[in-house]
């Protein structure tokens, strides 16, 4: 079967084996991913004209306005996975704790625990930027057989056995890790299957692009600042083009496709970071690097953190190594 033929379901079963643990739960979870994927984007793509858009008038854990399209991804990827008994725990952004899943027999046996950003730069919905789903699968630490606990969620990023993200764009892209590198499989919407499209998803090791929202260069540290004015300076290959789209997704996967470093830096306004170690950057961080990449606070591998908590949020650097590697050497510099 030609490559870019070969279907996301077709591609799932002929790499069973090179998954770690290949007892079928793990294809399980990306297929259901595949499924709430497909629901999503279709309600994503009649934001425009059905009474979806907008704000529900609450505030999620982080403090931020929920949207109607966030809450509902997040009720479609929460029912798909439990549904199908896959998983022993979920973890979302948009909720405040961890949600326990027992199997249809009230047991514990299942070994895997997910944690998702349901709809990534939501904030964009009104005004028909790409949105995106990201998720991340860790192998559960305690005992099978008893409920999953906290200790089970937190675990650093170099536990992760898939990671991946759904981009809902001019077309529909489903882009995962297992730890075999990285392929990116795109949506046909007549037929509604995902086709291999980007096989083996590679960064470039050089960019000439910058995402970070310069609109807070003054609340940022110095060293961010420096390595911004290094991107603009007219020498060898720059200045650098900037683009931020404000979307994480899409702005990761035009800097994987083209090369590029995407930063969300500390600030005042924001003094330990924005984006969320466990919803965000662990899953971005396990595929840039499975791309080639690399992903960082400043200072250290983003998947060494030991997380404390379940929001935690911390600074990111990630994009092509040469990128970031320079962005660290100005961090360092100015420390």
């Amino acid at each position: 079967m030609e490559e870019r033929n070969k279907t996301l379901g077709e591609f799932i079963i002929e790499n069973q084996k090179a998954f770690q643990y290949s007892s079928g739960e793990l294809s399980r979870i990306i297929n259901s991913i595949r499924l709430a994927a497909k629901v999503v984007n279709y309600k994503v793509n009649k934001a425009g004209l059905v009474d979806i858009i907008g704000a529900v008038g609450e505030q999620n854990i982080q403090g931020e306005e929920q949207q109607k399209l966030d809450v509902y991804a997040n009720e479609v990827f929460i029912q798909t996975l439990i549904n199908r008994e896959i998983v022993c725990g979920i973890a979302s952004e948009e909720n405040d704790e961890y949600i326990t899943v027992k199997g249809s027999d009230n047991s514990n046996n299942n070994k895997y625990v997910i944690l998702m950003d349901p709809l990534d730069g939501s904030s964009n919905i009104e005004v028909n930027v790409s949105l995106g789903t990201i998720f991340s699968v860790f192998r559960r630490i305690t005992p099978i057989g008893t409920p999953v606990t906290s200790e089970d969620f937190l675990q650093p990023g170099v536990n992760q056995v898939a990671a991946g993200y759904v981009i809902y764009g001019t077309s529909t892209m489903l882009v995962y890790t297992t730890g075999h590198g990285v392929n990116g499989f795109t949506l046909n919407p007549a037929i509604g299957t995902f086709y291999l499209s980007h096989p083996n998803m590679q960064f470039p090791k050089d960019g000439n692009i910058y995402s970070v929202n310069e609109g807070n260069y003054v609340h940022f540290p110095q060293g961010v600042k420096n390595y911004i004015k290094y991107c603009q300076r007219e020498e060898e290959d720059r200045p650098y083009t900037s683009r931020y789209i404000g979307s994480l997704v899409s702005d990761f996967h035009r800097n994987m496709i083209k090369g590029g470093i995407y930063l969300y830096p500390t600030s005042s306004k924001a003094p330990k970071g924005k984006l969320r170690l466990m919803y965000e950057c662990n899953p971005m961080a396990f595929i840039a690097e499975q791309a080639g990449g690399k992903a960082s606070d400043g200072f250290r591998r983003i998947m060494e953190i030991q997380p404390t908590e379940l929001h935690q949020r911390v600074p990111f650097f990630c994009g092509s190594v040469n990128m970031v590697e320079k962005a660290e050497e100005f961090m360092a510099e100015a420390k």
